[in-house]
């Protein structure tokens, strides 16, 4: 993924491209994969169907893969203001930590699976937070595709090999709601630049909203004009503010739902 960023970054790549190249660089992750291939049925839908799990078997697979796509495009649309793309990869990444650290113990069959995504985390949030550092507003260093597939990636790994796919699903709110919003421009219903980014007033030195559709330029919409580290603050305070949210759901609807 890396690669494939840094040939997006030099070549242009098309949207279509762009969602069907993760899904090729995901074949060697999902051939990996060793896990169930079953779900948990939500408890209000036992009584009616009559059974507890349902294997899935090649559409489980199916949905890994189409997680790979997500993550990998999910970051690189939500981006276009300093320390945006990594910030939210190390609020996630720190998300996932928790997580992590909150399960590992509470069973044996889980426990290697959250050891190796905290050996795979913690390295991943240190190098980010070392180029968060130099990516900050007034940036230094622009991270490109380069680093957003990789991020995404990398996340996608440690969620599908640490069987905990959906919890990073819930992770990813702030992606999901920019990726339906966006879906219009994505695909082409309605006209879409290459970057879609907000306007800059010289005058004020401050950010104006666009009409394009993503949350960046919504924000700004929404909570009016204000200065590009403002706004990338607001946007990581939202990202935090979504996974403490989905901790609630997860652990409130736990012995409820499943």
């Amino acid at each position: 993924m890396i690669f494939l960023g840094f040939v997006d970054d030099v070549l242009d790549i098309p949207w279509r491209v762009k969602l069907f190249l993760p899904s090729i660089a995901a074949l060697p992750l999902l051939m990996a994969y060793a896990g169930r291939t079953n779900i948990v049925i939500p408890k209000p839908l036992r009584p009616t169907l009559g059974f507890n799990e349902l294997d899935l078997g090649w559409i489980y697979k199916l949905y890994m893969g189409l997680l790979a796509v997500f993550c990998t495009n999910s970051i690189n649309i939500l981006a276009g203001v300093n320390g945006l793309e990594v910030g939210q990869t190390v609020i996630i990444s720190c998300a996932v930590l928790i997580h992590n650290v909150m399960q590992i113990s509470r069973s044996e069959e889980t426990r290697h699976a959250h050891a190796f995504s905290l050996y795979i985390m913690q390295p991943f949030v240190a190098t980010s937070l070392g180029l968060l550092a130099f990516n900050w507003y007034p940036s230094s260093v622009f991270v490109g595709d380069t680093y957003t597939y990789f991020a995404g990636m990398a996340l996608a790994v440690v969620g599908i090999l640490g069987h905990f796919s959906e919890t990073m699903l819930l992770f990813f709110l702030p992606q999901i709601l920019n990726f339906l919003y966006s879906i219009p421009q994505l695909f082409k219903i309605v006209p879409c630049p290459r970057h879609r980014l907000p306007s800059f007033d010289p005058h004020s030195g401050l950010l104006i909203g666009s009409n394009d559709m993503n949350l960046v330029n919504l924000f700004l919409r929404w909570f009016g004009r204000c200065s590009e580290q403002q706004l990338c603050i607001r946007l990581l305070i939202f990202q935090v503010l979504c996974c403490g949210f989905c901790f609630g759901l997860r652990y409130l609807m736990a012995g409820w739902y499943k």
